[in-house]
C-alpha cells in the first residue's frame, strides 16, 4: 500500500496542505494514519478521495456540502463532471485515480473523452503532459511501481499510434526531412511519438526510427536521407554526467543538420548546447518552430 505525506497530497491534488488540515479537523474528510514513529501518512484511498473532493470544490461545491455526501454520490457526481465538456483538471485527476487502481476501462474512457472533446494536440498539452508530471511526483516518492508506469504509458502510446495511423499523408512540396529516434537504451517513447504526429500533421517528411537506436544506425540512416533535421528525446539516458558528451558527439557528426533535443536530461542549466542544436522545453515550441 502506498503512503503519502501531506505535501505529496498537496502536489497531486492542488489543494494546499494547510487547507487539507483544516478540512480534516472541521469535516473529517480524511483519516490519516500514523507510523510506528508517530508520523502521519495517507494511503491510496485518501488520495482518490481528495482528488474527487478537489474536483467538486473547483466546480463550486462547498466543502461543507461535500462532507455530507456519501462516497457513492461523490463518485457519481465526479463521473458526471468528467463526462461534461472538458474541464482539464478533472480529467487529469480522474486519470491519476484510474492509474492508482490500474483500471484500464476507466483510464481509457477518460483519455478517449478528453481527446474527443479537445482534439489530440490540446489533450496532450492540457491533460496528458500534466498527468505525466503528476506521475513523476508519484515515481519520485515511490508511490507507484514500474507496472503503473508501463500500464499508463502503453495506453497513451496506443492512442498516439492510432492517431498517427489515421493521419492523411499530405507532405508539402519540398518538405524537409526529419529523422526521429531515441538513443541506445532509451525506451520512453511517448514524446517522440507525439513529435512524429506533430511533424506529419504539418506536412513534413518523417523517418521514424523509434526506441533504442545504436549510433551507427543513426549514421547509416543519415547517409541515406541527408536529413535537414534530427529530433531526439533524452528522458533517462544518457546518464546526467554523459549528456554533454553525447550532445557534442551528435553535433560534430551531423554539423550541417539542425538537431532538436527534448526531455528531462537536456533541461539541466549546466549544459552548453552546440551551435546547430536547439533545446525544446515543451512541444508548443516545436509547433512554433514549424510556423517560422
Amino acid at each position: 500500500m502506498a503512503q503519502y505525506t501531506i505535501k505529496e497530497l498537496e502536489h497531486l491534488s492542488g489543494i494546499k496542505a494547510h487547507t487539507i488540515r483544516i478540512w480534516e479537523q472541521r469535516y473529517h474528510i480524511l483519516n490519516p494514519r500514523r507510523t510506528e514513529t508517530n508520523i502521519r501518512y495517507y494511503d491510496d484511498a485518501d488520495l482518490k478521495s481528495l482528488l474527487n473532493i478537489s474536483l467538486l470544490n473547483e466546480r463550486g461545491y462547498k466543502i461543507s456540502k461535500i462532507a455530507q455526501m456519501d462516497p457513492e454520490l461523490i463518485q457519481r457526481t465526479v463521473t458526471q463532471l468528467c463526462d461534461a465538456p472538458c474541464e482539464c483538471s478533472h480529467h487529469v485527476s480522474a486519470l491519476v485515480a484510474a492509474m492508482v487502481d490500474m483500471d484500464e476501462e476507466k483510464f481509457d474512457k477518460q483519455l478517449s473523452t478528453a481527446t474527443l472533446q479537445l482534439g489530440l494536440h490540446e489533450a496532450m498539452e492540457e491533460i496528458i503532459y500534466p498527468f505525466l508530471n503528476k506521475i513523476g511526483i508519484l515515481w519520485q516518492t515511490n508511490n507507484i511501481t514500474p507496472a503503473h508506469e508501463h500500464f499508463v504509458s502503453n495506453l497513451i502510446r496506443q492512442k498516439l499510434i492510432v492517431a498517427i495511423d489515421g493521419q492523411t499523408l499530405r507532405r508539402k512540396d519540398n518538405a524537409p526531412t526529419y529523422i526521429l529516434y531515441l538513443p541506445e537504451g532509451e525506451l520512453h517513447e511517448l514524446a517522440l511519438l507525439y513529435m512524429n504526429y506533430i511533424l506529419r500533421a504539418n506536412g513534413q517528411h518523417v523517418v521514424y526510427l523509434g526506441q533504442n537506436l545504436p549510433f551507427p544506425d543513426l549514421e547509416l540512416t543519415y547517409e541515406q536521407f541527408h536529413a535537414e533535421y534530427i529530433c531526439t528525446v533524452l528522458t533517462a539516458l544518457p546518464e546526467r554526467d554523459q549528456v554533454q558528451g553525447y550532445l557534442n558527439q551528435l553535433s560534430q557528426r551531423f554539423p550541417q543538420t539542425t538537431i532538436y533535443v527534448y526531455g528531462y536530461q537536456v533541461q539541466h542549466d549546466f549544459l552548453v548546447l552546440p551551435a546547430n542544436m536547439k533545446r525544446i522545453s515543451c512541444m508548443r515550441e516545436l509547433q512554433a518552430e514549424l510556423k517560422r
